[in-house]
């Protein structure tokens, strides 16, 4: 009778009670965790995929400048001269009008003077105070005990910051001082002595001149040997001079043919469309989405680039947006081009159409292709712009994430610390009827016995 009472309340039932609360634990948080795994997993996929639309737009908007970039209408610049006259592309210029002929009938000089000799750097060239007067104004450059040397002169003409420059050149009968301007009548120079001491003696060995060159027959003097202006967007480094000689500069490619250079701009943004469009496409009949499907700043970024074919590259000329050459916007946000439109644009004025690809000079209102996608990479990127909105949230949310995982293991600990107690107690009051348990069959035992 009692023996069954017993078994219908567990007693010696043998509870495992850490078990009973790790189940109860994991039934309690499993939920809460799964749908927290779900949103990290959903999201970390969207920070992924946001990252990746930055870095496609970053490298295609790089690429199209580096296509873009004056260079690559012509390629590497090359003098069939190179003796004489080296070439490069200015920094941000278009290299126009090539092939040019170009003669170095003289090349720029810089002034020099050259001291008598002493015996060594190191001995007394007596005090004295040099004045020199160049176009910058006059500098006075004071020789006393302290720097009464060649090297103390040559040290206080180079920090004297008048333009010119001093250097000690020894051979075997002595250390002589050599004053350098720069190059160009302009960078002149006349140096005068006052003082106790004796002047020193100075000779001139090179006179101040001008560079003069003719590039297409058009003669040009510069104050320097590297000239910028005479052929627009290139440097001509002048080597040496040889009149009645003329050489070409030159790409060492063909230029890039215009129809050529759009098609291939064409291309390689429809390779970013297509990625952005599979990024954000909805899910469709119970199927799964891009991983950027509805998101906001990804739409910004389309809407963005949608707009590319109707924003104004330049104020001048027939040409002004590439709808205005044939490029235009598909129903996917993709480009296409109108071939009979774009060779009709480029038969009328191709030159036309490179500028407003590119300009020469870029301004405000002539910013070219390249410049408009700077425009959109700032305005998306800027702190307020949909790309840096959109991260800062898709982060907010990690955080969010965060911190709601580690307040469901927080209340966890404190469930277990809860559950871990009252199993305790549980425990407590098994023992206590196993104890009463055994006491009673002990005495209905000997009460049968005793029977």
């Amino acid at each position: 009778m009692f023996g069954n009472i017993a078994n219908s309340l567990g007693i010696g039932s043998g509870l495992n009670t850490a078990q009973l609360v790790n189940d109860l634990l994991a039934a309690t948080q499993g939920a809460k965790l799964g749908q927290l795994n779900e949103r990290e997993q959903l999201n970390s996929s969207r920070i992924s995929a946001m990252a990746a639309t930055e870095s496609a737009l970053s490298t295609f908007a790089a690429a199209v400048k580096e296509t873009l970039n004056g260079q690559g209408f012509v390629g590497e610049l090359i003098s069939s001269q190179e003796n004489l006259a080296t070439a490069s592309v200015l920094e941000g210029g278009r290299p126009e009008g090539l092939p040019a002929s170009v003669e170095v009938v003289q090349i720029a000089v810089a002034q020099r003077e050259i001291s008598d000799v002493f015996a060594s750097a190191s001995d007394p060239v007596g005090e004295r105070t040099l004045t020199i007067n160049n176009s910058g104004g006059s500098f006075d450059v004071v020789i006393d005990s302290a720097n009464n040397s060649l090297t103390g002169m040559r040290d206080a003409i180079n920090a004297s910051n008048s333009g010119v420059t001093a250097i000690i050149v020894t051979d075997n009968a002595g250390a002589r001082l050599v004053m350098e301007a720069q190059e160009g009548v302009d960078n002149a120079f006349t140096l005068t002595q006052s003082g106790a001491s004796p002047a020193m003696n100075l000779t001139n060995i090179d006179v101040a001149a001008n560079s003069i060159i003719n590039v297409d027959g058009i003669q040009l003097t510069n104050g320097s040997n590297n000239v910028t202006g005479a052929i627009p967007g290139v440097q001509i480094s002048l080597l040496a001079a040889e009149p009645g000689t003329q050489f070409t500069i030159n790409g060492d490619s063909e230029p890039l043919d215009v129809k050529g250079l759009v098609t291939e701009f064409v291309t390689a943004y429809n390779e970013l469309r297509s990625s952005l469009n599979d990024a954000t496409a909805p899910g469709l009949a119970g199927g799964n989405g891009g991983p950027l499907a509805g998101d906001r700043g990804a739409r910004e970024v389309m809407r963005k680039l949608s707009q590319l074919t109707s924003t104004q590259l330049t104020d001048v000329g027939d040409f002004k947006t590439l709808a205005d050459i044939g490029v235009r916007t598909e129903n996917d946000g993709t480009l296409s081009v109108d071939n009979v439109r774009l060779d009709a644009a480029i038969a009328l004025d191709s030159g036309a159409v490179k500028l407003m690809l590119e300009p020469a000079v870029a301004t405000e209102t002539q910013i070219g292709l390249s410049g408009a996608l700077d425009a959109i990479s700032t305005a998306l990127n800027d702190d307020s712009g949909a790309l840096a909105v959109a991260q800062d949230r898709l982060e907010a949310i990690r955080e969010t994430i965060a911190e709601s995982r580690e307040k469901i293991n927080e209340d966890g600990e404190k469930l277990r610390e809860q559950l871990e107690t009252t199993f305790a107690g549980l425990e407590r009051q098994l023992s206590i009827l196993r104890s009463t348990q055994s006491y009673v069959e002990q005495q209905f035992a000997s009460f049968n016995d005793n029977n």
